[in-house]
């Protein structure tokens, strides 16, 4: 076994969450969410985004909303109800049982992420839950313009979340945005 089949084995642990569905989604009546691994792709340009807007750290923000989710490997996305009946491990003690194999290098840049994310007191954290926060959003819209009627609770929750201008005035053109406009715009001059 050699040094780094460790973070051989956090990697293919990682590529779980292409496989695990958003399990919240469910009780709005999705039949088939996105995948905690889609939700972390777009949330991680979404704070990348709001960073750069913000005057934050854009790489290191991606990097928060890329790793925010990584203990749902083991713990699953327990929605918000089922909060109300389960207690979750700490995320912390999650990650350090993912990691313990890891590289310590590897180990401690995967513990610091999740730790600031969860403190959420740098900026580059506030700016990483807004995007959490603001991709559900997004999400609720979409899945509202494909005829799912029942996502108000998720735009009113995560709006009612945002901390920075930026996410909330994004947020307000979100609303105001059909989710196929940028494709329309582009091919408007040809019709």
């Amino acid at each position: 076994m050699t040094e780094l089949a460790g973070v051989a084995g956090y990697l293919f642990e990682a590529g779980m969450l292409k496989r695990a569905r958003r399990s919240g989604w469910w009780i709005a009546g999705v039949r088939d969410p996105e995948s905690i691994a889609e939700h972390s792709w777009r949330a991680a340009v979404t704070g990348m985004v709001i960073a750069s807007l913000e005057g934050a750290d854009p790489a290191r923000t991606a990097m928060l909303c890329v790793l925010h989710d990584t203990p749902e490997t083991r713990i699953g996305d327990i929605p918000k109800i089922g909060r109300d009946y389960l207690t979750a491990a700490d995320a912390l003690d999650v990650v350090a049982d993912q990691t313990a194999e890891c590289l310590e290098s590897l180990s401690a840049t995967v513990r610091d992420a999740i730790a600031e994310f969860e403190s959420g007191k740098t900026p580059e954290a506030i700016c990483a839950k807004d995007a959490d926060k603001l991709e559900c959003l997004i999400q609720a819209v979409e899945y509202g313009h494909q005829g799912v009627i029942t996502v108000g609770r998720w735009i009113d929750s995560s709006l009612a979340a945002l901390k920075t201008d930026t996410a909330r005035g994004l947020a307000r053109e979100v609303l105001g945005t059909e989710p196929l406009a940028w494709e329309r715009a582009r091919r408007q001059p040809e019709e």
